[in-house]
Protein backbone atom coordinates (compact mmCIF):
# COMPACT_ATOMS: atom_id res chain seq x y z
CA UNK A 1 0.00 0.00 0.00
CA UNK A 2 0.97 3.64 -0.40
CA UNK A 3 0.94 5.72 2.78
CA UNK A 4 0.39 9.46 2.35
CA UNK A 5 0.99 11.90 5.20
CA UNK A 6 -0.80 15.21 4.71
CA UNK A 7 -0.03 18.33 6.70
CA UNK A 8 -2.69 20.70 5.49
CA UNK A 9 -4.03 24.07 6.54
CA UNK A 10 -7.64 23.78 7.66
CA UNK A 11 -10.33 26.45 7.58
CA UNK A 12 -12.41 24.64 10.19
CA UNK A 13 -9.52 23.92 12.56
CA UNK A 14 -7.95 27.38 12.22
CA UNK A 15 -4.50 26.03 11.38
CA UNK A 16 -2.50 23.07 10.16
CA UNK A 17 -3.53 19.50 10.84
CA UNK A 18 -2.14 16.02 10.07
CA UNK A 19 -3.85 13.20 8.22
CA UNK A 20 -2.62 9.74 7.20
CA UNK A 21 -4.14 8.14 4.11
CA UNK A 22 -3.59 4.55 2.99
CA UNK A 23 -3.98 4.16 -0.78
CA UNK A 24 -4.03 1.10 -3.04
CA UNK A 25 -0.59 0.22 -4.38
CA UNK A 26 0.61 -0.41 -7.92
CA UNK A 27 -0.03 -4.10 -8.70
CA UNK A 28 2.82 -6.17 -10.10
CA UNK A 29 2.37 -6.73 -13.78
CA UNK A 30 0.53 -3.45 -14.38
CA UNK A 31 2.21 -0.39 -15.82
CA UNK A 32 2.25 2.80 -13.72
CA UNK A 33 0.41 4.73 -16.43
CA UNK A 34 -2.28 2.05 -16.66
CA UNK A 35 -2.79 1.99 -12.89
CA UNK A 36 -2.53 5.65 -11.94
CA UNK A 37 -4.51 6.94 -14.95
CA UNK A 38 -7.25 4.32 -14.87
CA UNK A 39 -9.83 6.67 -13.35
CA UNK A 40 -10.90 3.96 -10.93
CA UNK A 41 -12.54 5.08 -7.68
CA UNK A 42 -11.94 3.06 -4.51
CA UNK A 43 -14.05 2.56 -1.36
CA UNK A 44 -13.09 4.62 1.69
CA UNK A 45 -12.97 3.90 5.41
CA UNK A 46 -12.84 6.95 7.68
CA UNK A 47 -10.94 5.63 10.70
CA UNK A 48 -11.00 7.66 13.92
CA UNK A 49 -8.47 7.44 16.76
CA UNK A 50 -9.11 7.51 20.50
CA UNK A 51 -8.21 9.80 23.39
CA UNK A 52 -4.51 10.72 23.74
CA UNK A 53 -3.85 9.51 20.15
CA UNK A 54 -3.40 11.13 16.74
CA UNK A 55 -3.37 10.41 12.99
CA UNK A 56 -0.38 8.05 13.30
CA UNK A 57 -1.71 5.66 15.93
CA UNK A 58 -3.64 3.26 13.72
CA UNK A 59 -0.67 2.69 11.41
CA UNK A 60 1.77 2.35 14.31
CA UNK A 61 -0.31 -0.03 16.44
CA UNK A 62 -2.27 -2.22 13.98
CA UNK A 63 -1.97 -3.99 10.62
CA UNK A 64 -4.56 -1.74 9.02
CA UNK A 65 -2.38 -1.25 5.92
CA UNK A 66 -2.30 -5.00 5.30
CA UNK A 67 -6.04 -5.40 5.83
CA UNK A 68 -6.77 -2.46 3.51
CA UNK A 69 -4.42 -3.81 0.82
CA UNK A 70 -6.36 -7.07 0.71
CA UNK A 71 -9.51 -5.13 -0.16
CA UNK A 72 -8.14 -2.26 -2.30
CA UNK A 73 -9.51 0.09 0.34
CA UNK A 74 -8.57 3.72 1.01
CA UNK A 75 -8.25 4.47 4.74
CA UNK A 76 -8.35 8.07 6.00
CA UNK A 77 -7.04 8.75 9.52
CA UNK A 78 -7.33 12.37 10.73
CA UNK A 79 -6.02 14.00 13.89
CA UNK A 80 -8.71 15.03 16.38
CA UNK A 81 -6.72 15.46 19.61
CA UNK A 82 -9.13 14.98 22.55
CA UNK A 83 -12.10 16.77 20.96
CA UNK A 84 -14.65 13.91 20.97
CA UNK A 85 -14.92 14.84 17.27
CA UNK A 86 -17.12 17.75 18.33
CA UNK A 87 -16.95 21.43 17.40
CA UNK A 88 -15.04 23.56 19.95
CA UNK A 89 -15.72 27.16 18.82
CA UNK A 90 -14.36 28.63 22.08
CA UNK A 91 -11.00 26.89 21.80
CA UNK A 92 -8.42 29.38 20.59
CA UNK A 93 -9.67 30.82 17.32
CA UNK A 94 -12.01 27.88 16.84
CA UNK A 95 -11.45 24.14 16.44
CA UNK A 96 -14.51 22.69 14.73
CA UNK A 97 -13.66 19.02 14.35
CA UNK A 98 -17.16 17.79 13.62
CA UNK A 99 -17.51 20.17 10.68
CA UNK A 100 -13.93 19.58 9.52
CA UNK A 101 -14.53 15.91 8.76
CA UNK A 102 -17.63 16.35 6.61
CA UNK A 103 -17.19 19.87 5.21
CA UNK A 104 -13.42 19.91 4.52
CA UNK A 105 -11.69 16.54 4.82
CA UNK A 106 -14.23 14.59 2.80
CA UNK A 107 -14.19 17.06 -0.14
CA UNK A 108 -10.38 17.10 0.01
CA UNK A 109 -10.14 13.30 -0.18
CA UNK A 110 -12.77 13.00 -2.92
CA UNK A 111 -11.15 15.78 -4.95
CA UNK A 112 -7.46 14.91 -4.58
CA UNK A 113 -7.45 11.10 -4.41
CA UNK A 114 -9.08 8.21 -6.31
CA UNK A 115 -11.80 7.95 -3.66
CA UNK A 116 -15.43 7.14 -4.35
CA UNK A 117 -17.94 9.61 -2.92
CA UNK A 118 -20.83 7.16 -3.26
CA UNK A 119 -22.57 6.31 -0.01
CA UNK A 120 -22.27 2.57 -0.63
CA UNK A 121 -18.48 2.95 -0.80
CA UNK A 122 -18.00 4.97 2.40
CA UNK A 123 -17.70 3.53 5.91
CA UNK A 124 -16.78 5.04 9.26
CA UNK A 125 -15.16 3.38 12.26
CA UNK A 126 -13.31 4.31 15.42
CA UNK A 127 -12.06 3.15 18.78
CA UNK A 128 -13.11 4.56 22.16
CA UNK A 129 -13.38 8.33 21.60
CA UNK A 130 -13.17 7.58 17.87
CA UNK A 131 -16.12 5.23 18.29
CA UNK A 132 -18.02 8.09 19.90
CA UNK A 133 -17.23 10.19 16.84
CA UNK A 134 -18.17 7.43 14.40
CA UNK A 135 -21.57 7.04 16.09
CA UNK A 136 -22.22 10.79 16.00
CA UNK A 137 -21.34 11.04 12.29
CA UNK A 138 -23.43 7.98 11.40
CA UNK A 139 -26.43 9.35 13.33
CA UNK A 140 -26.10 12.87 11.90
CA UNK A 141 -25.20 11.96 8.29
CA UNK A 142 -26.79 8.61 7.40
CA UNK A 143 -26.72 9.62 3.75
CA UNK A 144 -22.89 9.71 3.75
CA UNK A 145 -22.05 6.27 5.17
CA UNK A 146 -23.10 2.72 4.33
CA UNK A 147 -21.89 1.35 7.66
CA UNK A 148 -20.49 2.31 11.06
CA UNK A 149 -18.30 0.22 13.39
CA UNK A 150 -17.70 1.38 16.96
CA UNK A 151 -14.95 -0.32 18.97
CA UNK A 152 -15.05 -0.10 22.76
CA UNK A 153 -17.61 2.69 22.76
CA UNK A 154 -21.39 3.10 22.80
CA UNK A 155 -23.73 6.07 23.28
CA UNK A 156 -23.74 7.12 26.92
CA UNK A 157 -26.33 9.07 28.90
CA UNK A 158 -24.61 12.31 29.91
CA UNK A 159 -27.07 13.16 32.68
CA UNK A 160 -25.59 10.92 35.41
CA UNK A 161 -22.05 11.89 34.39
CA UNK A 162 -22.96 15.58 34.51
CA UNK A 163 -24.55 15.25 37.95
CA UNK A 164 -21.50 13.41 39.25
CA UNK A 165 -19.08 15.95 37.75
CA UNK A 166 -20.99 18.95 39.10
CA UNK A 167 -20.97 17.50 42.62
CA UNK A 168 -17.20 17.65 42.41
CA UNK A 169 -16.58 15.04 45.06
CA UNK A 170 -12.85 14.34 45.53
CA UNK A 171 -11.48 11.02 44.30
CA UNK A 172 -8.18 9.21 44.66
CA UNK A 173 -8.78 7.58 41.28
CA UNK A 174 -6.93 9.68 38.65
CA UNK A 175 -9.14 8.29 35.86
CA UNK A 176 -12.29 9.35 37.71
CA UNK A 177 -10.87 12.83 38.21
CA UNK A 178 -9.91 13.04 34.53
CA UNK A 179 -13.36 11.87 33.45
CA UNK A 180 -15.06 14.52 35.61
CA UNK A 181 -12.81 17.26 34.23
CA UNK A 182 -13.55 16.10 30.71
CA UNK A 183 -17.28 16.03 31.36
CA UNK A 184 -17.19 19.59 32.68
CA UNK A 185 -15.22 20.67 29.59
CA UNK A 186 -17.83 19.05 27.32
CA UNK A 187 -20.64 20.82 29.12
CA UNK A 188 -18.85 24.19 29.08
CA UNK A 189 -18.16 23.83 25.36
CA UNK A 190 -21.85 23.14 24.69
CA UNK A 191 -23.08 25.96 26.92
CA UNK A 192 -24.30 23.64 29.68
CA UNK A 193 -26.15 20.36 29.96
CA UNK A 194 -29.12 21.46 27.86
CA UNK A 195 -26.78 22.59 25.09
CA UNK A 196 -25.00 19.25 25.18
CA UNK A 197 -28.27 17.33 25.10
CA UNK A 198 -29.28 19.28 21.98
CA UNK A 199 -25.96 18.62 20.21
CA UNK A 200 -25.00 15.80 17.79
CA UNK A 201 -22.75 14.40 20.53
CA UNK A 202 -25.79 13.38 22.60
CA UNK A 203 -26.15 10.08 20.80
CA UNK A 204 -27.90 8.41 23.75
CA UNK A 205 -31.06 10.46 23.29
CA UNK A 206 -30.77 10.46 19.51
CA UNK A 207 -30.82 6.66 19.41
CA UNK A 208 -34.60 6.65 19.88
CA UNK A 209 -35.00 8.87 16.79
CA UNK A 210 -32.46 6.86 14.80
CA UNK A 211 -34.18 3.56 15.67
CA UNK A 212 -37.43 4.82 14.09
CA UNK A 213 -36.03 6.13 10.81
CA UNK A 214 -35.23 4.18 7.67
CA UNK A 215 -32.03 4.32 5.65
CA UNK A 216 -29.57 4.09 8.54
CA UNK A 217 -26.03 2.84 7.97
CA UNK A 218 -25.42 -0.71 9.11
CA UNK A 219 -24.21 -0.41 12.70
CA UNK A 220 -21.81 -2.59 14.64
CA UNK A 221 -20.80 -2.24 18.28
CA UNK A 222 -18.12 -4.39 19.91
CA UNK A 223 -16.39 -4.46 23.30
CA UNK A 224 -14.06 -6.67 25.33
CA UNK A 225 -15.54 -8.28 28.43
CA UNK A 226 -12.55 -7.16 30.54
CA UNK A 227 -12.87 -3.50 29.49
CA UNK A 228 -13.15 -1.69 32.81
CA UNK A 229 -14.04 1.58 31.06
CA UNK A 230 -16.69 0.47 28.59
CA UNK A 231 -18.05 -3.02 29.23
CA UNK A 232 -20.77 -1.93 31.70
CA UNK A 233 -21.90 0.96 29.45
CA UNK A 234 -21.83 -1.48 26.51
CA UNK A 235 -24.22 -3.87 28.28
CA UNK A 236 -26.45 -0.99 29.41
CA UNK A 237 -26.71 0.49 25.92
CA UNK A 238 -27.32 -2.88 24.28
CA UNK A 239 -30.35 -3.42 26.54
CA UNK A 240 -31.57 0.13 25.85
CA UNK A 241 -31.13 -0.29 22.09
CA UNK A 242 -33.05 -3.56 22.17
CA UNK A 243 -36.03 -1.84 23.84
CA UNK A 244 -36.00 0.75 21.05
CA UNK A 245 -35.70 -1.83 18.29
CA UNK A 246 -32.43 -0.38 16.97
CA UNK A 247 -31.18 -2.40 14.01
CA UNK A 248 -27.57 -3.00 15.07
CA UNK A 249 -25.16 -5.84 15.72
CA UNK A 250 -23.59 -6.13 19.17
CA UNK A 251 -20.61 -8.35 19.90
CA UNK A 252 -18.70 -8.81 23.13
CA UNK A 253 -15.36 -10.61 23.01
CA UNK A 254 -14.08 -12.59 25.96
CA UNK A 255 -10.76 -11.77 27.55
CA UNK A 256 -9.99 -8.33 26.07
CA UNK A 257 -9.61 -4.97 27.78
CA UNK A 258 -9.39 -1.43 26.37
CA UNK A 259 -6.34 -2.38 24.30
CA UNK A 260 -4.67 -2.39 20.92
CA UNK A 261 -4.64 -6.20 20.54
CA UNK A 262 -8.41 -6.02 20.56
CA UNK A 263 -8.65 -3.03 18.23
CA UNK A 264 -6.32 -4.66 15.69
CA UNK A 265 -8.79 -7.55 15.45
CA UNK A 266 -11.69 -5.09 15.35
CA UNK A 267 -10.37 -3.09 12.42
CA UNK A 268 -9.81 -6.31 10.47
CA UNK A 269 -13.35 -7.42 11.34
CA UNK A 270 -14.74 -4.02 10.34
CA UNK A 271 -13.07 -4.14 6.93
CA UNK A 272 -14.35 -7.67 6.32
CA UNK A 273 -17.87 -6.56 7.28
CA UNK A 274 -17.70 -3.42 5.15
CA UNK A 275 -16.28 -5.26 2.14
CA UNK A 276 -17.26 -8.95 2.35
CA UNK A 277 -16.02 -11.42 -0.20
CA UNK A 278 -12.59 -12.97 -0.62
CA UNK A 279 -11.22 -12.58 2.91
CA UNK A 280 -7.54 -13.49 2.73
CA UNK A 281 -7.09 -12.79 6.43
CA UNK A 282 -10.17 -14.78 7.43
CA UNK A 283 -12.26 -14.13 10.51
CA UNK A 284 -10.51 -11.79 12.95
CA UNK A 285 -12.30 -13.25 15.99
Amino acid sequence: MALVHLNVNSKYLSGNTDVNIVLPDLPRGMSPAEFYMSGRKYPVMWLLHGTFNDYSQWVRMTNVELYAEEKNLIVVMPTAHNTDYANWPKFGTGYNMFDFVTEELMPLVYGWFPASDKREDNFIAGLSMGGRGAIAFAYEYPEKFAAMYSMSCVPQDMRPAAEDAMRGEPSDNPWAALDRARTMARLDNAGGLEGYLASPQNTWDRTAEVAKRSGNPKMYFTCGTKDMLMYKPFVKFRKYAETLGLDAEFREVEGYDHEWRFWDMCVQDAINKFLPGDEKAGNAF
